[in-house]
């Protein structure tokens, strides 16, 4: 049987958390740095618990002011060390309720910036397996980032997204470009089926791209993510693609 996960970032002060959990399989906890608090993390974690949600760390640029979206200089050193803080706060927030924690999704620019940027990705790889080498590492489909991860030896999971356009470079096209966020629920659930189904999607400017994708992405700010995430499981449901949480490093 088909299958694929369905994550989204959560624990970004959005309203809209407790209405999407439940059609989710994958949770990315925001760990503070650009979104989120300890209570919050603590809240998102229960919320994940009471819907059988598998958790994971959304770790972030420090950049509370931009939402962890602006492109910084920092050292990769400093990068390494401060995902390793991030992971490690929502690893005793999970331990403390009784919670595995699965995963490592990055956020935003540093996302991003290290689908193309050796020595960020290395710098994540590093702080991954410094805190728990067992943590799957999810990564854009395609993306020098994830080849390398699965050089050093980490679970990779590669991640397409939904609610996102893509360059025909494989990237996704900056959120300041028109198009940029995908709002129309019947066709970001066309996209999801396309994307697990034919491993193919549509770049903005028309070129079809080749991926292959682990877990889909909708992101909990994008405005009606809960109408969103409602419409690609139903979809997802029709289509008999069966939606699990990523299976655990062997």
């Amino acid at each position: 049987m088909t299958t694929i996960d369905l994550n989204c970032d959560m624990g970004e002060g959005e309203p809209s958390d407790a209405r999407i959990m439940p059609f989710i399989t994958s949770a990315n906890v925001a760990c503070g740095f650009h979104a989120g608090d300890a209570a919050t993390m603590r809240r998102t974690v229960r919320l994940a618990r009471e819907h059988g949600v598998s958790v994971g760390a959304h770790p972030s640029y420090l950049d509370r002011e931009g939402f962890g979206r602006r492109a910084l200089d920092v050292p990769p050193e400093r990068v390494r060390d401060e995902v390793v803080y991030q992971i490690g706060a929502l690893w005793g927030v999970c331990r403390a309720e009784g919670v595995r924690l699965a995963h490592v999704k990055p956020h935003g620019a540093l996302y991003n910036s290290a689908a193309a940027d050796p020595a960020l990705a290395q710098a994540i790889c590093d702080a991954v397996r410094a805190v728990d080498p067992s943590l799957v590492l999810v990564c854009l489909a395609g993306s020098r980032m994830a080849e390398l991860a699965r050089k050093l030896g980490l679970a990779c999971a590669e991640e397409a997204f939904a609610d996102r356009a893509y360059t025909s470079g494989g990237a996704l096209v900056s959120r300041s470009a028109p198009g940029a966020v995908i709002q129309d629920a019947r066709e970001v659930s066309n996209r999801a089926v396309r994307i697990v189904r034919e491993q193919r999607i549509t770049s903005i400017d028309g070129a079809t791209l080749s991926l292959r994708a682990q877990t889909l992405c909708v992101h909990g700010d994008t405005p009606g993510a809960e109408k969103l995430v409602a419409a690609i499981r139903a979809r997802l449901d029709t289509e008999g693609i069966a939606v699990r949480p990523l299976p655990p490093h062997p």
